[in-house]
Order: C-alpha cells, then structure tokens, then sequence
C-alpha cells in the first residue's frame, strides 16, 4: 500500500487548536490503531505545523481522511503538502 508524508502549516490561531487538539489527537490514534497512520508530530522548530506519515490505498482515499482530521474541518491547517513517499529502508519500509 502507498505511503504518503503530509506536511500541515497551522493558521497562527494557536487558541482554537489547543481546543480542538484532543479531538485532533484522538483522531490520529485511531488511525494509528487502525495502521493507517504511522506516525505524526509537531515540528519543534518554532514554525505552526507537522509532519504525519500515513498507508493508504490511493491519494482519493488519502485526502478523505485528511478532510476528517479536526483540525482540517476546522480551518487550522492553513495549507498541507502531500508527497507520495517511497519508503525504501526502516520499518516503515515494504
């Protein structure tokens, strides 16, 4: 299955997010439970975004579970970059 690596830029509403961020948070764990998120963090460079490592089957089922992410619906991410990723050493790796 195709892994993609998605990089979110937060808005600067840093109130709104931490109140949405359980939601968001608990969002995330079910993917990872699922397998379908591998993993996802804050960057810790000062910038408003994240990194979060995703298996899908297609970039159409990807962006359906992008669209489901809290802080998406809310209007938090002010832009994401979607890169297909070809995950050749790690465990992450096919």
């Amino acid at each position: 299955m195709p892994t993609y690596a998605v990089r979110y830029t937060y808005d600067e509403r840093t109130d709104v997010r931490d109140q949405v961020r359980p939601e968001h948070r608990a969002y995330l764990t079910a993917l990872a439970e699922h397998g379908t998120l591998l993993g996802s963090g804050p960057f810790t460079d000062g910038d408003p975004g994240a990194l979060l490592v995703f298996r899908a089957a297609s970039p159409e089922v990807l962006d359906a579970i992008l669209a489901d992410d809290p802080f998406v619906r809310e209007g938090l991410v002010a832009h994401s970059d979607v890169r297909a990723w070809d995950v050749v050493l790690g465990p992450w790796s096919a």
